[in-house]
């Protein structure tokens, strides 16, 4: 089912990130989370293309088998970095001949090591263009990011939040934002881009803990910020790995309580390929 009719039901959607292992145990390891993810009823999953565009085959092999052995709905990222605009277009097609029918359009991030991004020198320069790209194909539902505490490359907040209209009109069916932890950045941003008139469902993603160091490490590469609050928590955790996933597992479903308040359509939680702490904010919540 395409991501605008998931949304255009009633009820909310909950969905779940995955990303490519390396080893063969990894994969094996991750349909042993996604087969407890499963027995949670998400709407749909998502599996991320790596840094550079870096994991793509595997990427499209993922979500093919997600769909056809697990039963599951999927979403697969596309990104800018890494890749020509004929190998879009492949990737596309390939897409549309397994029957996958939902995308996400990412700007995406550099290669490890990299500090500037460039776009390859015959590819796409912006998530925009892969909008249209994917809309050309009249086959996709396309979902795009949203940035709560702005885009790290962003020349400023307004420029940002116009960016993200122009995606909408491009094509977009609903808008994923940034992991935060913070949820009035979460409200504020809704708040400014219903005024620009875009209406288009725009999902949190939450991201549970799993390590101190970890997400320290995520909220400096994406330009998210840890609130005073969680600061002082992660303090008493800071070499409490156990510790720290219980931490993330409140901490996510105080969030989620108030999100839910605030009435969104939906979570997208960013389970980093553990179902432990997902599957622990559902009962939580009473899903």
């Amino acid at each position: 089912m395409k991501l605008r009719d998931l949304y255009a039901r009633p009820g909310l959607v909950f969905s779940i990130e995955f990303f490519p292992p390396k080893t063969e145990k990894g994969e094996e390891n991750l349909f042993s989370e996604i087969a407890v993810s499963k027995s949670l009823n998400p709407s749909f999953c998502s599996v991320t293309y790596g840094a550079g565009g870096g994991t793509r085959e595997k990427t499209v092999e993922l979500v093919d088998r997600i769909r056809r052995e697990c039963g599951l709905e999927v979403m697969c990222h596309l990104t800018v970095v890494g890749q020509s605009r004929a190998e879009v277009r492949s990737v596309l097609e390939r897409l549309k001949q397994k029957g996958i029918e939902n995308i996400i359009a990412l700007g995406g991030d550099p290669p490890q090591g990299v500090v500037d991004w460039i776009p390859h020198p015959d590819g796409f320069h912006h998530s925009i263009e892969l909008v249209r790209e994917a809309v050309s194909h009249q086959r996709f539902s396309i979902a795009v990011a949203g940035f709560p505490e702005v885009h790290p490359r962003a020349e400023s907040r307004e420029a940002d939040l116009s960016y993200l209209r122009e995606k909408v009109d491009a094509g977009a069916d609903v808008v994923i934002t940034q992991l935060f932890f913070d949820n009035e950045d979460y409200c504020r941003y809704v708040e400014d881009v219903r005024r620009l008139g875009v209406s288009v469902p725009i999902v949190p993603g939450i991201l549970p803990i799993l390590s101190a160091p970890q997400v320290r490490r995520f909220t400096s590469l994406c330009g998210s910020k840890i609130p005073p609050r969680l600061e002082k928590l992660l303090a008493q955790v800071e070499n409490d790995d156990e510790g720290a996933v219980k931490l993330g597992i409140e901490y996510a479903t105080w969030q989620c309580e108030g999100l839910l308040r605030f009435g969104v359509p939906g979570i997208h939680f960013y389970s980093l390929n553990k179902s432990r702490s997902v599957a622990a904010i559902f009962k939580n919540l009473g899903l």
